[in-house]
């Protein structure tokens, strides 16, 4: 048999790490382990400085476990080093990396192995973290006698996997320790269901909850704090020294106001649980300093007593000392808070019976209320203050959406007697809030509206009231918006659920009265805009002149969309030019440029409404410069525009012009209305129009027929005269009767001749040439013309005429106005009567010639003749037939040449027609004659 070769020494190295690894593996103590390693490290290594710290990470400090020196002194080597922060041992623990050092004694940040090393004399020095899954248990330093020493590959290799088997097995260890120490939470609380069965109250199973928590979780105290919703406060309701008031535990008995510590109020309605520990906190550092001053404690788990999403209070373990918690104890706080929340309302639930009653009471009594047949007003009034008195809060409004203007309008609100009401209108909510009103299936409650951004758009108008907190309700739940309830309290509060039900209720109830009165307000407003257009219509077809139509009907347009500025911007057919007529302006700042002529044809606005077959809308800053020199109201924001319009082929002749504020809507039958009344003006106006021009050719075209006709008869009998000389003249053959007989010839030729103008020139309208003629050669000739009348009939003419003076004017058509005067006072005269010719110079223009006659004559015809014939043009009149209508004819032509004629009764009986005339002088008449006053005649 061979001799054994004996191992080599790499050989008997991994023989050794194998060995060393195996007996790390199998250990199941610290101590066990520790020596275990430093064994080998004594025996593989020749190192004069060995140690083993373990960290303890709460206090951030290693404990020594021991090694060698080459002294042998081992005291120092199981003593506890704390970490600073920069010193070696704290970076290879934070970093979890080995460190080399050359000379440890030179080393500042060494600490007390700085002077260790200087003692012992050790130089090179390697620090090594015992590190497993980013999780440090220690450190190993190896030091040397020698300057710089630093392990080889092999070396580095080795200790490597000591360390890491090592360190695997210290975490093997602590997790075999935290499994058997776990704390197990559904242990006791399960032990709490079956106590809490057969305890017969709220206090008793407080207790119960309170001292379970004591034994598992184990803190200084345990207390249960109720939440006083209407105060905002949590008050200490039991606590685990209860039991004996003479041991003062430091627990404070005063309230815990929420406005000192809202994000601890927040988290919990968030149902979170709040745990503030060692170098930890859910909360913000702020917010923490405030309620662990308020409860006294350094440490903190509070888990929310939460039912059907109110908080009830919550439950805390407290600590006097600095405190990690662990997941389970928050786990445990958590269920043992919900159970407190399940078994709470029981205690509650006949007071919550006998409010249910209340509140079904109250909505009936609401309900009644709102269908009495009391006024609207009235019956929100009485609902208010039943409301106000159960949910103790001093202000009640009812908001009803407007959706012309885009706000909300108070149609009711209550509050206290020295207290400002909230102004209405509300500005419109934004989507955010609106949404939320419109989704939401309960009323809302804002505990406090500094802290609350909800309802930002009425934020600011509340808080300047001094609310504080609202509750507010849509009025039309699961449908779009109508209106909202709002109920405001002057101090922050809570708002619980049988708080919100009832306002739900209520608002409902409201709802459907608020509803009823929008239907009623919408069939007013019907009503009102069917009468308005209905007054319109008729009021513009009892119109009878333009401007009178064009006033009435601007106003009326104004009135119906409840505009500060309705104008019309008119022109006649064919014109370029256009003018503003009959403007309504009930604001100053709406104001437009009257006198300003408007091209039609290169004025924009005018273009772009005549090319639109309808209404049209445009805002201010989409009109041109030169448009706004005429509009030029600093406050309009927007204009409506339709086009007066009559058939397709009819030209336009203006637009109506209707400016309010950029923000202003109207509704549909507004809109629908306004196009009615505009359409109905076009037609009205057309009609008139039409009506006046026709009328002015009747009237122009009577006078000339008149004229004509006198101007033929007067023809006719001078001729007469004229043939019946010449007969009589024709059996004479004396020189004598030849010279006559040209004189006749002569003058019948020169009558020929002034008929000449008027068949030139007057075949459809008067010329008027301006002439003079003495007044006493006027009255010989308006004498000569009726001689034969009067003889016919018998009476007797003077002329009453101091005057010698000439008439200057139009004297062919003076002449046969006065004939006409004359022959129809001889045809009311009776056989014999009398008949005066009265002329009186009024001033140095005009002379007055008044016929007076003791005749017969209708008092309608005179009447008829100072004031006008009726409108209604079908009407029977005494100007439609002679003598009538020549004289109306003779008045209409007078008033054409300047001057005026007039017909009266005198109190004795006689009849006065009264002319005036202009004087003849340098220059043409001007100005107009007095007529205020009818003298009295002899």
């Amino acid at each position: 048999m061979g001799l054994q070769k004996e191992p080599s020494n790499y050989e008997r190295q991994l023989v050794a790490l194998g060995r060393t690894l195996q007996a790390l593996r199998e250990e199941e103590t610290v101590d066990g382990l520790v020596k275990i390693t430093l064994d080998y490290l004594q025996t593989e290594f020749h190192y004069a400085l060995l140690w083993l710290g373990l960290y303890e990470r709460v206090e951030h400090q290693l404990l020594g476990k021991g090694g060698i020196t080459p002294t042998g002194d081992s005291s120092f080597l199981r003593q506890r080093i704390h970490l600073n922060p920069g010193d070696l041992l704290e970076q290879v623990v934070i970093q979890q990396r080995p460190i080399g050092v050359p000379d440890l004694r030179e080393e500042s940040r060494a600490g007390e192995w700085r002077r260790a090393a200087q003692r012992f004399n050790i130089q090179g020095t390697i620090i090594f973290p015992i590190r497993h899954k980013d999780r440090c248990f220690g450190v190993i330093l190896l030091g040397s006698v020698l300057w710089g020493t630093s392990p080889h590959s092999d070396e580095k290799v080795r200790l490597s996997l000591i360390f890491g088997g090592l360190a695997e097995a210290f975490y093997q260890l602590e997790m075999e320790q935290q499994r058997q120490q776990a704390k197990h939470p559904e242990e006791p609380l399960l032990n709490l269901l079956t106590k809490l069965r057969s305890l017969p109250s709220l206090k008793k199973r407080l207790e119960a909850i309170i001292e379970e928590t004591q034994q598992f979780i184990a803190p200084a105290r345990t207390n249960v704090y109720w939440y006083e919703p209407h105060r905002r406060y949590f008050w200490r309701r039991m606590g685990n020294r209860d039991k004996y008031p003479n041991i003062a535990d430091g627990t404070p008995d005063v309230g815990i106001p929420v406005q000192e510590v809202t994000g601890f109020y927040q988290a919990l309605t968030a149902d979170q649980v709040v745990s503030i520990g060692e170098a930890l906190s859910s909360l913000k550092t702020d917010v923490t300093g405030r309620l662990m001053q308020q409860i006294q404690a350094r440490s903190l788990i509070a888990a929310p007593i939460l039912f059907q999403g109110e908080l009830r209070g919550f439950l805390a373990v407290e600590g006097l000392e600095a405190r990690i918690w662990t997941e389970e104890e928050k786990s445990y706080i958590q269920g043992a808070a919900q159970l407190i929340a399940l078994t709470a309302p029981l205690e509650e639930m006949e007071e919550t019976i006998q409010q249910v009653k209340l509140d079904q009471a109250l909505t009936a009594e609401v309900t009644r209320a709102l269908y009495s047949e009391e006024d609207w007003q009235t019956a929100l009034k009485r609902c208010a203050e039943q409301v106000c008195k159960r949910l103790q809060v001093s202000r009640f409004l009812v908001l009803v959406y407007a959706s012309d203007h885009k706000n909300f309008e108070i149609c009711y609100q209550m509050q206290p007697n020295s207290r400002r009401s909230v102004g209405s209108p509300l500005e419109n909510l934004n989507p955010v809030d609106w949404q939320m009103l419109e989704r939401s299936t309960e009323a809302i409650g804002i505990e406090n509206l500094d802290d609350d951004l909800k309802l930002m758009a009425w934020r600011q108008a509340f808080l300047d009231l001094d609310v504080r907190s609202l509750m507010v309700c849509s009025t039309s739940i699961g449908k779009s918006l109508e209106g909202v309830i709002i109920v405001g309290h002057e101090t922050a509060r809570s708002w619980n659920r049988v708080e919100r039900d009832l306002l739900k209720v209520v608002s409902q109830q409201i709802g459907l009265l608020l509803h009823q009165l929008h239907l009623q307000r919408q069939t007013d407003h019907l009503h009102k805009t069917y009468q308005a257009v209905q007054w319109g219509l008729t009021s513009m077809q009892q119109m009878h002149q333009l401007e009178s139509l064009e006033r009435a009907a601007m106003q009326q347009i104004a009135q119906l969309l409840q505009v500060p500025l309705a104008t019309l911007v008119a022109w006649q057919p064919g014109r370029t030019v256009g003018k503003i007529v009959a403007p309504v302006i009930s604001k100053l700042p709406f104001g437009v440029l009257t006198d300003s002529p408007i091209p039609i044809y290169t004025d924009l606005l005018v273009q772009w409404a005549l090319q639109t077959d309808g209404l049209l809308t445009v805002g201010i800053d989409d009109i041109a410069p030169e448009t706004r020199q005429w509009l030029n109201g600093s406050e309009i924001g927007q204009v409506l525009i339709m086009t007066l319009r009559t058939a397709p082929d009819h030209e336009p002749t203006g637009i109506v012009l209707i400016g309010d504020y950029a923000d202003r809507t109207w509704t549909e039958n507004q809109l629908s209305a306004f196009g009615t009344l505009v359409s109905q003006l076009a037609w009205c106006r057309r009609y008139l129009v039409l009506t006046e021009s026709l009328l002015a050719q009747r009237e122009s075209l009577e006078q000339l027929n008149w004229y004509k006709q006198r101007r033929l008869e007067e023809l006719y009998r001078i001729l007469g005269v004229g043939v019946r000389r010449l007969n009589e003249l024709g059996h004479q053959k004396d020189a004598l009767s030849s010279m006559r007989f040209q004189q006749i010839v002569r003058h019948l030729g020169s009558t020929l001749t002034s008929v000449t103008p008027v068949l030139k020139h007057e075949q459809w309208k008067f010329h008027s040439d301006y002439e003079t003629i003495p007044l006493a050669s006027l009255l010989k000739r308006s004498l000569e013309r009726v001689d034969t009348l009067i003889k016919q009939r018998q009476l007797w003419a003077q002329v009453h005429s101091e005057a010698n003076l000439s008439i200057g004017g139009d004297i062919p058509k003076i002449e046969f106005v006065l004939h006409e005067i004359l022959v129809a006072a001889c045809h009311r005269s009776a056989s014999g009567g009398r008949l005066d010719i009265w002329c009186r110079q009024m001033d140095s223009r005009w002379l007055e010639l008044s016929v007076t006659d003791g005749g017969a004559i209708e008092q309608r015809m005179v009447d008829e003749l100072q004031i006008g014939r009726s409108n209604d043009l079908l009407a029977p009149s005494t100007l439609d037939q002679p003598p009538g209508r020549n004289l109306a004819i003779c008045q209409s032509l007078m008033q054409t040449l300047g001057g005026e004629f007039n017909l009266y009764k005198l109190e004795d009986g006689r009849v006065l027609s009264r002319l005036i005339v202009p004087i003849a002088a340098g220059l043409l008449p001007s100005g107009s004659p007095n007529t205020s006053e009818v003298k009295s005649f002899p």
